[in-house]
């Protein structure tokens, strides 16, 4: 692993747990020196917009690995709701290693970061809406709505994980009866 790639880990995890902590206090967490930390980041800003960029790349590809795009295309329930259970455990690991970049400001109003992010919602919905279609879901609330569910419930997974409230090896099963339980079709 890089430095850099050092630095980036330290950071997510660090930041997940104490979202205020200093660059000097990144450094000490990735072992490295504070110049270090400043050679790759010119700023906290910087850092956390390639958390950020990194937190999308991994949401594009947790849509890719689970087949969102055929799982929507073929419209059948079973396949929709493995897709689902593929993506909620992605996003609970997501949330728990890199759970900084659902809250942070710099994070969530960077144009190019809210745009990428956009569109993978976007896209996501398609999966929310052919769920509703095929009975998985329920139909009577917004597709959209489901969405923002599920990302308050990753807010929480992260939150309750970092106070120690659930254990980390229920986090997943926890997400996913909550979603697909809460929001079971009637």
């Amino acid at each position: 692993m890089s430095t850099r790639d050092t630095v980036l880990a330290a950071a997510q995890r660090l930041l997940t747990t104490d979202p205020t902590a200093s660059m000097a206090q990144i450094a000490t967490a990735a072992g490295v020196g504070r110049a270090t930390v400043h050679r790759h980041f010119a700023s906290r800003e910087d850092l956390l917009h390639e958390i950020g960029v990194r937190s999308l790349e991994r949401w594009a590809e947790s849509q890719r690995a689970a087949g969102l795009a055929e799982v929507v295309a073929a419209g059948d329930a079973d396949r929709i709701r493995a897709c689902l259970e593929v993506l909620i455990d992605a996003f609970v690991v997501d949330a728990d290693e890199i759970g900084i970049a659902l809250t942070d400001p710099t994070v969530l109003n960077a144009p190019d970061l809210r745009e990428r992010a956009d569109a993978l919602f976007t896209q996501e919905v398609t999966l929310y809406a052919a769920a509703q279609d095929a009975g998985v879901l329920r139909a009577d609330v917004p597709a959209r709505w489901l969405g923002h569910s599920l990302y308050g419930l990753l807010i929480a997974v992260r939150d309750a994980l970092v106070s120690g409230d659930i254990a980390r090896r229920d986090a997943e099963a926890l997400v996913r009866s909550t979603f697909l339980e809460g929001g079971a079709a009637r």
